[in-house]
């Protein structure tokens, strides 16, 4: 190894860098590299070392992250992305991946859009990162932004980052009062931020109020985020060309469908947009997210046709929500925000009951802010006739059920000493040692709801092959008895309390949905004194076993309702309740530790008990 690639003992009295951690460049040997951190020039990193080396952030803030619900999500309403103008089949015309992109095009096309010369253009990547730029130009220390709460959580953050003062007036919807928002203005205010129409509220301001704060505001940027702007009556986007103090910023992601490309732009005086420009990087977009923008500038009647049919879906849903309860702000977005207080629940309460059917809604657990948002879920439009009956009927069922269905076995009755131990005794009666783990296993698995199939693939699963039939015969010998020995079946015990099925009897239609035969089913209502508590029964003989939904289907027709939730213990019982159209909750078995397996197949929420369950305030009355 030529010298000055060898490693090198430090010489200075610094921290010692070890062998493992040496790296190698011609002219800087690790002596250099030490002498140079002892001396300031530079900090090492030190694998292993404690935590006083390690370099210490100014920032107090914690980076964005949306809360969501356990269960997997298929139709995200969480994000307020618009629906895609584009597919990913059309981009591969965006020009050579080897060359830097070019936004010029793209700021031209925008500019003819709205009528502007390109100087009062600037494309950044998503509207975010123009409000970044704006803070980051106009803000620091000695200055203070002023916006609106509930908000665009963004703007604060870029502005703390940016080293100034955070004011806001509280405003929820209605007029902005902009007597009040002056207010906290003074001379050291440098930005004034107006989201209209606002997030999360839906509310928007009039342009008279705009330009009355542009000029009671000379010396400040009014940032005025029109993210929602096509979704709104009116468009302010024209207030630019009146006010050189006013500059838009605008998104590709919302009524454009382009959230996954991040392209947006702002709009305003040559001095302000030539600012925003050097405030940030050359190059904020790729060549596809460039290309992709361009396309869909060319959809503007597609992108329009978009737009009527969110407004349809935003009036409906307002509607819909009236009548299960919920009472929504008035919006001009693609969004609304309902209160879930009146439903004796919050805002991440029907965010996981809505995760149940797979669809995703933003809600806020905890009050982070100066405003609580955790009373209030947003509901995303979709803009699509199925996605959009599937979320009503979803909002129906969580709010508003006619019938609560239950799984028997670990759900109403521990089976653990009963169905649990006749398959372990079965086992040994052909030499064969199964554990309880081995069990949770298959039925964590899934496809797991035949206690006689499960021991005989557990036996084969051994080396053990046996006829079925045998299998059955001793398990059901074990299980039911005889004239000397008591079955299995005598150790069942109740785990709910009948007075709590008898209460939700007052206001619901009750069923029970089992894997068991007919007779062992009937058998555990008699020993357990519940005659009358369920109006029907579907057993192994009705229909096919879960995770078929099948069962969930007749119980429900039994029933004469559509509405339902699903109470089970296995992965197979949340599948058939989902697959039905019915909430699954999960409830974990006597003994059972984990909750994932039931969460992943789709659980709103995984309970302890089923008594613990929470109900909406609101049952639809018994028929």
């Amino acid at each position: 190894m030529p010298p000055f690639l060898q490693p090198q003992a430090p010489r200075s009295q610094g921290a010692q860098i070890p062998p493992t951690a040496a790296r190698y460049s011609v002219g800087l040997t690790p002596s250099f590299l030490t002498s140079a951190c002892t001396f300031g020039f530079a900090r090492p990193y030190l694998a292993g070392t404690n935590e006083e080396t390690m370099p210490k952030s100014r920032l107090t803030q914690s980076s964005y992250k949306v809360p969501r619900a356990q269960a997997p999500i298929d139709l995200r309403l969480d994000a307020n992305e618009g629906r895609a103008l584009i597919s990913a089949a059309e981009l591969g015309e965006s020009g050579p991946l080897n060359r830097y992109p070019d936004r010029r095009v793209l700021e031209e096309m925008i500019a003819h859009r709205h009528g502007l010369s390109p100087d009062e253009v600037v494309v950044t990547n998503g509207g975010d990162d123009a409000i970044d730029r704006i803070c980051r130009a106009y803000l620091d220390s000695s200055s203070n932004l002023v916006m609106t709460l509930p908000g665009f959580e963004m703007i604060a953050k870029y502005a703390s980052l940016s080293g100034a003062e955070v004011r806001h007036l509280e405003w929820w919807s209605g007029p902005l009062n902009a007597a009040r928002l002056l207010e906290l203005c003074d001379a050291d205010t440098r930005v004034l931020a107006l989201v209209t129409p606002n997030n999360p509220t839906g509310a928007t301001i009039e342009a008279t109020t705009v330009l009355e704060l542009a000029e009671a505001l000379p010396e400040a940027v009014i940032l005025l985020d029109l993210a929602y702007t096509e979704f709104a009556n009116q468009d302010l986007e024209k207030l630019v060309s009146q006010r050189a103090n006013i500059v838009a910023t605008k998104t590709f992601s919302k009524a454009w469908g382009l959230a996954g490309l991040r392209v947006g732009y702002a709009i305003g005086s040559p001095e302000i947009v030539g600012t925003i420009r050097a405030a940030g990087g050359p190059y904020p977009t790729s060549s596809l997210s460039i290309f992709a923008a361009e396309q869909a500038l060319g959809k503007a009647e597609d992108m329009r046709a978009n737009v009527e049919r969110v407004k349809m879906e935003r009036a409906a849903l307002a509607l819909q929500l009236k009548e299960l309860g919920l009472q929504t702000l008035p919006s001009q977005a693609n969004f609304l925000l309902a209160d879930v207080s009146s439903a004796g629940q919050n805002g991440a309460w029907l965010r996981d009951a809505l995760s149940g059917f797979g669809i995703g809604i933003r809600a806020w657990p905890d009050k982070s802010g100066p405003v609580d948002l955790r009373p209030w879920s947003r509901i995303s439009l979709p803009c699509d006739a199925n996605d959009f009956e599937r979320l009503l009927h979803a909002l129906g069922c969580a709010l508003s059920p006619e019938a609560l269905l239950f799984d028997v076995d670990g759900v109403l009755v521990d089976v653990s000493a009963s169905y649990r131990s006749a398959i372990i005794e079965t086992a040994r009666h052909f030499g064969v040692e199964i554990s309880v783990e081995d069990i949770a296993a298959i039925k964590a698995r899934g496809n797991a709801n035949n206690d006689w199939v499960v021991t005989h693939e557990l036996l084969g699963a051994a080396g053990t092959q046996v006829d079925f039939e045998r299998v059955k015969a001793v398990f059901e010998g074990l299980y039911h008895g005889d004239q000397d020995t008591p079955g299995l079946w005598t150790r069942e015990k109740l785990l709910v309390e009948l007075e709590f099925l008898k209460t939700l009897k007052t206001g619901f239609r009750l069923a029970a949905v089992t894997g068991r035969p007919r007779r062992d089913a009937e058998r555990f209502v008699a020993q357990f004194g519940l005659e009358g508590v369920f109006e029907t029964l579907v057993c192994m003989e009705d229909a096919p076993l879960k995770p078929n939904p099948a069962p969930v289907k007749l119980a429900l027709e039994r029933l004469g309702v559509e509405r339902g939730w699903m109470f089970g213990d296995t992965p197979d019982d949340m599948r058939a309740a989902r697959s039905a159209g019915v909430l699954p909750v999960g409830v974990k078995a006597p003994g059972e530790q984990s909750e994932s397996h039931l969460f992943g197949a789709g659980a709103a929420w995984v309970l302890e008990n089923a008594m613990h369950v929470s109900l909406p305030s609101r049952p639809v009355e018994k028929r």
